[in-house]
């Protein structure tokens, strides 16, 4: 087998497509999986010994109740495989054209519970955004967040039938509303003590939910905040560790290419300025994880554009010198077949590199399951299931001070001829204190390499 192996930035294009032309060309040349050569390069003699495991990302894979018996045997399908240890169904529970009434989710969640390995949801567009269109109902979409947060994000543990535990951001006191934000470790699924930090957070498509109307954008403002948090608390929390890598999930394509510098002065422009990028406050956030957490980064998200391309993977990020992030590394999600096809990543930490990526399809001889969810009951399209009250949030002090108030001397910093910036995401002043929240009525795959050294930030091209 012939692997291609790209070991500099300089001699590999900025993105690597398992893309159908691409996959005709190296079909007699390439097997089944994508290694991420030289991606990670940051793996000490003292982790040699340590076990592989591997996990399935799956996302948008249900448009109608036509869908759910097919999304079904995919899980069914990845729960086959023996070295799958979980399974991220990566946002959009459901199709920008279906109600977002209560019963859906209920139905939908019920499908996912169906899973025998433990799965973990992370919100997407369809599943919260969009429902204040016409077609999704008129819904409030901060009201169907809530609910969400009260129905399939209730619990501390991942779904499926043999979950596994899970830290919510709620725990935080202060950011007792975003049950959504979560993070798990990979030794609770592979029992090994060395530590793979994963992390899913509530960033959807397709800009964040960034609102242009008048008035302060609350939610988008507060989420920006949590998420900001959550980040550089998963760095501190993963540095303390000794951990080999983080990993990030969240449905929404922030754009990584496009990075825009602080500008202090941008209000004395009268000329018209773009489109605002709402995903400005979570690069930053992004660089300064990577300032945080020097090893191996992924960030894993849904791709907007290059549909049926099977899947992306390059290092598009720079900070605000216009470096390299050279340590994080995106994945973006475009299967070809979305209910029948899944993204695995095999992840050795004694590997170099620790991660190999590549496409898995439904084996062609599985059945559909002949059991398949309830119908959902009509009702109104307002109406919202009684759900008991969160419990007190526990008091647990935070591994470092939350955003906006002065960091502690000792969270480490890269030096401003390195890239270091110091800067932290943009925002404007802390929330006020959270309060509970409101309650209204699967074998074969094309797969190319890429690959990039383990230092934190280089100059760029």
């Amino acid at each position: 087998m012939r692997i291609i192996d790209v070991h500099r930035p300089s001699q590999r294009p900025r993105g690597i497509r398992a893309a159908p032309t691409f996959a005709f060309a190296l079909i007699g040349a390439l097997a089944g999986c994508l290694s991420l050569a030289g991606l990670f390069a940051f793996a000490t003699p003292a982790y040699a010994a340590a076990p592989r495991f591997t996990f399935a990302v799956i996302a948008d894979t249900m448009h109608g109740p036509a869908d759910e018996a097919a999304t079904q045997r995919l899980i069914e399908a990845i729960n086959r495989e023996r070295d799958v240890s979980f399974i991220v169904y990566n946002g959009n529970l459901k199709g920008p054209k279906e109600a977002c009434r209560d019963a859906l989710y209920e139905r939908r969640h019920t499908l996912l519970e169906t899973s025998r390995i433990p799965l973990f949801f992370i919100p997407g567009q369809h599943d919260w955004v969009d429902c204040g269109t016409a077609e999704a109902g008129g819904f409030d979409p901060v009201e169907r967040l809530d609910l969400l947060r009260q129905t399939l994000f209730a619990d501390a543990t991942s779904m499926g039938q043999n979950p596994i535990a899970l830290t919510r951001e709620s725990e935080v006191s202060r950011f007792r509303p975003f049950r959504e934000n979560v993070r798990w470790l990979s030794n609770d699924t592979s029992g090994d003590k060395d530590d793979i930090v994963f992390v899913g957070l509530n960033a959807p498509g397709p800009n964040n939910h960034y609102l242009t109307a008048g008035g302060r954008n609350g939610e988008f403002e507060d989420r920006v905040i949590a998420n900001a948090f959550w980040l550089e608390h998963a760095g501190e929390y993963a540095k303390r560790r000794d951990a080999r890598a983080i990993v990030v999930f969240l449905q929404g394509d922030f754009d990584p290419e496009r990075y825009e510098r602080p500008d202090r002065f941008a209000w004395l422009r009268f000329a018209h300025s773009p489109r605002r990028d709402g995903f400005l406050e979570f690069k930053r956030s992004l660089v300064k994880l990577a300032q945080i957490f020097h090893g191996p980064i992924l960030v894993i998200h849904e791709d907007d554009e290059r549909a049926n391309g099977g899947f992306v993977i390059d290092q598009p990020l720079r900070n605000d010198k216009g470096m390299l992030v050279t340590n994080l590394t995106r994945v973006a999600l475009a299967p070809h077949d979305r209910l029948n096809q899944w993204i695995q990543i095999e992840a050795e930490p004694g590997r170099k590199p620790p991660f190999r990526v590549s496409a898995r399809d439904v084996p062609k001889h599985m059945p559909m399951p002949t059991a398949q969810p309830a119908s959902p009951r009509e009702e109104p399209a307002a109406s919202m299931p009684a759900v008991p009250a969160l419990g007190p949030a526990s008091e647990l002090p935070p591994l470092l001070q939350a955003p906006g108030e002065p960091q502690p001397d000792q969270v480490p910093r890269l030096p401003a001829d390195q890239g270091g910036g110091g800067y932290g995401p943009a925002m404007s002043a802390p929330p006020a204190p959270a309060s509970a929240p409101h309650t209204p009525g699967a074998s074969s795959g094309s797969s190319v390499p890429g690959g990039v050294p383990a230092s934190s930030v280089q100059g760029g091209p």
